[in-house]
């Protein structure tokens, strides 16, 4: 290949773009299971930031254990499709199993809160994620990393959203760092 050329990008890859996660999980070693989703993650997106960690009561389903949460800041060129499916690969390689009680305790959870500016709004895929700006455990860790960032439909900082969260009181900063 002459000096000028490029190779191809790989498949599902797109132009560089930011992209903001959640993470949680309330079975096993919690922060261990941070961690590895992380480590797991850096394969296909260069994590920038790392809000705190949170300890959180359960919601929806309130006969589990509490959760650990925390969210990233990354810049990927995976296309979104492609990574949810990364995300999911994770989640399974780390022990969560799907098609049980939705809400219910698991080792991991990554959801895509944001990707860009983008708004996709299909029945596999919602970004930004759906249920973001009722659930402080998602806001407060998000506002670590992304105060100033307007969520793309409901054109509010996630600041303006984490002050406004139901259920701040169940959520609490354990640490700065994984």
């Amino acid at each position: 290949m002459a000096e000028h050329e490029s190779a191809a990008p790989p498949r599902g890859a797109v132009p560089a773009a930011t992209v903001h996660l959640a993470l949680g999980g309330n079975l096993g070693d919690r922060a261990a299971n941070l961690a590895e989703a992380i480590r797991r993650l850096a394969a296909e997106v260069t994590v920038e930031a790392q809000s705190a960690v949170y300890e959180t009561a359960p919601m929806y389903v309130t006969d589990q254990p509490a959760f650990l949460n925390m969210a990233v800041r990354g810049t990927t060129r995976l296309a979104p499709r492609d990574l949810l499916r990364f995300v999911k690969d994770i989640e399974s390689a780390l022990g969560r199993e799907f098609g049980g009680l939705r809400f219910g305790p698991r080792p991991i959870d990554i959801d895509i809160l944001l990707y860009a500016d983008r708004v996709i709004a299909d029945p596999d895929l919602e970004i930004p994620h759906p249920r973001m700006a009722e659930r402080a455990f998602v806001l407060c860790p998000l506002a670590d990393i992304a105060a100033e960032i307007v969520h793309p439909v409901l054109k509010q900082p996630i600041a303006a959203l984490t002050g406004a969260a139901p259920g701040r009181d169940t959520v609490m900063r354990l640490r700065d760092r994984l």
